[in-house]
């Protein structure tokens, strides 16, 4: 088992490298409101970003309020959503949640973690992306490409979404937590992928446990 400091040196290394690597990772959801963000974010899950965005461009002309979307008719919703996948369990959740903004929020997206998670299909992974991206707070997201490559790294050994955010958090400093977050999504888009990674343009594969275990790095001294 590798010792506590040497994990965090790591970690913190792998993370120094990364943020350098991709300077301009961000947020590529397209949104002009906290709003907008938590909506687009609850559409993005199982679909690419750019296919939300497709959506979105024309369904915010429409309704960009928790009180438009609140009127929306749900099926109208369902079909305005459908090209993202889930559409019918989507529409449900933004539509609750827009009710519930109203109701128990003033209409206002909240900022706290633990409001954030009495919304209708909002998890830790959806409330930080809208926490880091429309409120500048620290966080990691625990997206899939996130928690692919956490593993890969040897930096977690939880399977968990909210313990390997709570693990990484741990290891590193706040303010590296989303300019770390948004380059791993990245880089497991560009590099390290899920069925093949390309551990020979890795930045970090010197300091990755898993990097020797592909077939690509057989013959590597």
């Amino acid at each position: 088992m590798e010792p506590e400091e040497s994990l965090r040196e790591r970690a913190r290394e792998i993370a120094r490298r990364l943020i350098r690597e991709y300077p301009d990772a961000k947020c590529r959801l397209a949104f002009s409101s906290p709003f907008e963000l938590l909506v687009a974010t609850i559409l993005a899950a199982q679909c690419t970003d750019d296919m939300v965005n497709k959506v979105t461009a024309d369904l915010f002309k429409r309704a960009s309020t928790p009180e438009d979307f609140a009127r929306m008719p749900l099926a109208q919703l369902q079909k305005a959503v459908r090209s993202t996948g889930f559409y019918r369990n989507k529409a449900k959740a933004v539509k609750g949640m827009s009710k519930m903004l109203l109701e128990d929020f003033d209409g206002r997206v909240p900022v706290e973690m633990d409001d954030f998670l009495k919304l209708p299909g909002v998890a830790r992974k959806t409330a930080n992306v809208v926490r880091t991206a429309a409120y500048g707070l620290p966080a990691i997201i625990t997206d899939t490409h996130f928690i692919r490559l956490a593993g890969r790294l040897g930096l977690t050994k939880n399977k968990r979404p909210d313990k390997i955010e709570a693990d990484l958090c741990a290891l590193l400093p706040e303010e590296t937590w989303s300019p770390f977050s948004h380059a791993m999504l990245f880089h497991g888009r560009a590099v390290c992928t899920a069925k093949k990674p390309a551990c020979d343009r890795c930045a970090v594969s010197d300091l990755c446990p898993s990097a020797f275990k592909f077939p690509h790095f057989e013959d590597r001294p």
